[in-house]
């Protein structure tokens, strides 16, 4: 379970395919696949005034996915997403922090106006594709008590990929086979992403962590929340994305491989190599019988696939 922002400073202190509208979901399992038309420009260079180079522009063509934790099905998660063809894609996911369950406040209101309010900020002009600026005001406009951990991804049509980051929500750029980009997580500590906040103890877009890639065709991506990144080993990834064409079908395979993960005791997760490295261990009747600690980690899962395309 994640922990809020102003638990962790009290700590710290004592211690030293588009879609038209945000998807917000209540319901176990969502799948949507967008895909928009493609323009071709021209240009020319001073050396060949006669001669234009043609340019493809490029998008995304994107599929999504999303699993509830077992026991929020009925809530829909407490993870919300969205996605939007401006310019050549913006693709968002945000993490509603659990921890907040503890203070009768409900994990899900938060991430959903955050991402409601980036939906409707995208095209704005202070914006100007910038993702730290878009978490900005998304940020500003929010008024629900809670916290969440936010990727924000603004694909350009000539392939420059801008992300802003805060938390533990990920991406990885995959060409030809490889793994080419991965976000590198943000916490104070373990199970403590660093994360936006109606507390002003949390984290602002100042602290985001912001790349730019420069996306190929045929590229693809894979953006997702912690529930994805917590069970899935990023060759996992690679090889379930490289077994299927459609990117729909590329994201209910990753959501499902993490949740069979998750629900494995004896898989040797992402995230229990990470709690064995901070110190963590096995139950005591485990170490007797020379066990260690494993498992994955039981989440909300967020998976959105996008393969950059042009005409």
């Amino acid at each position: 379970m994640a922990i809020p922002i102003m638990k962790a400073a009290m700590i710290s202190h004592s211690h030293s395919q588009f879609q038209s509208q945000p998807l917000i979901h209540s319901i176990s399992a969502i799948d949507e696949t967008a895909k928009r038309r493609k323009r071709v420009v021209f240009s020319s260079s001073h050396s060949s005034e006669l001669n234009p180079v043609i340019r493809s522009e490029v998008s995304f063509s994107v599929g999504t996915y999303l699993i509830p934790h077992p026991k929020k099905v009925d809530r829909g998660g407490e993870d919300a997403f969205f996605v939007s063809n401006y310019n050549g894609g913006v693709i968002s996911v945000a993490d509603g922090v659990s921890g907040w369950a503890e203070e009768d406040v409900d994990p899900s209101l938060f991430p959903r106006e955050l991402m409601a309010n980036a939906y409707n900020f995208v095209g704005d002009e202070e914006v100007n594709n910038d993702p730290q600026i878009l978490m900005r005001k998304a940020h500003a406009a929010t008024f629900s008590t809670g916290s969440a951990t936010v990727i924000i991804a603004m694909l350009e049509k000539n392939g420059n990929l801008k992300i802003a980051n805060v938390g533990d929500c990920g991406l990885r750029v995959i060409r030809n086979g490889r793994q080419i980009f991965s976000t590198s997580p943000q916490e104070h500590y373990f199970d403590c992403p660093f994360q936006l906040s109606s507390e002003r103890v949390g984290q602002t877009y100042l602290d985001a962590a912001v790349s730019n890639v420069e996306l190929m065709e045929g590229d693809t991506i894979v953006m997702g929340s912690d529930g994805l990144f917590d069970n899935v080993f990023d060759h996992e990834i690679v090889q379930t994305i490289a077994g299927y064409k459609d990117v729909s079908e590329a994201a209910k395979a990753l959501a499902n491989l993490a949740s069979s993960h998750a629900m494995d005791s004896n898989f040797d997760s992402p995230y229990s190599l990470e709690a064995r490295s901070k110190g963590f261990e096995a139950p005591l009747w485990k170490k007797i019988l020379g066990m260690k600690l494993t498992g994955g980690k039981l989440d909300d899962i967020t998976v959105i696939v996008g393969q950059v395309v042009s005409s």
